[in-house]
């Protein structure tokens, strides 16, 4: 699966380099969309159809968020420290492009209005997460496993991601994906203002 992964996303963007006309790519977000309904409405039958899924759900409770919340405090601590030791950053900065768990396109824009550069770090980060969740998925679930995988993901286990942990997993991890990828992407618009307000 992995090497799939890699040969398509390393077409797109020889095809977005050489190939793609700019009428093709003013539609790209329409077709991404698209796509990507259909396939979590495919993944959404394939959960329908485990049978006590939500009942085991049920049983798991709060502790579902578990997942979500050590993924958000691991990448914005994990984020301060390279930051702060690797690039020089002041901590909140860094913990604000940590805490955009993957959502490239919120917290580019965000973290724009403080600054160009903070801004650029932060989608490139960002898309850079999403674009290794989606390499490393396979490889994290064999050696680690699936929940590993989910929070690895980001936000994007809601969404992107969300098919190849499917495919790697099984219905319980892929719901509990979804709902740690929803947390996620939840918090991003909380967390990122609020990171940058008690550094400023």
């Amino acid at each position: 699966m992995t090497k799939w992964i890699l040969m398509v996303l390393v077409l797109g963007i020889l095809m977005g380099i050489f190939f793609m006309p700019a009428s093709f790519v003013d539609a790209l977000d329409t077709l991404i969309s698209a796509g990507l309904m259909v396939v979590l409405f495919l993944v959404g039958i394939g959960v329908g159809r485990q049978k006590g899924l939500f009942s085991h759900l049920r049983r798991l409770g709060p502790r579902i968020l578990l997942v979500p919340l050590m993924a958000a405090l691991g990448s914005v601590c994990g984020a301060i420290l390279a930051g702060v030791l690797i690039l020089r950053m002041p901590w909140y900065q860094a913990g604000a492009v940590g805490a955009g768990f993957g959502w490239y396109s919120f917290v580019g824009v965000e973290l724009t209005r403080h600054s160009a550069y903070l801004g650029t770090l932060a989608f490139i980060t960002n898309i850079t997460r999403e674009m290794a969740a989606l390499v490393l998925i396979p490889l994290v679930v064999k050696t680690l496993g699936g929940l590993e995988a989910a929070g690895m993901s980001g936000a994007s286990a809601m969404s992107i991601a969300l098919p190849v942990i499917s495919r790697e997993t099984d219905a319980n991890i892929t719901i509990i994906a979804f709902i740690s990828g929803m947390t996620l992407a939840l918090l991003v618009p909380l967390v990122v203002p609020l990171i940058m307000r008690w550094g400023g």
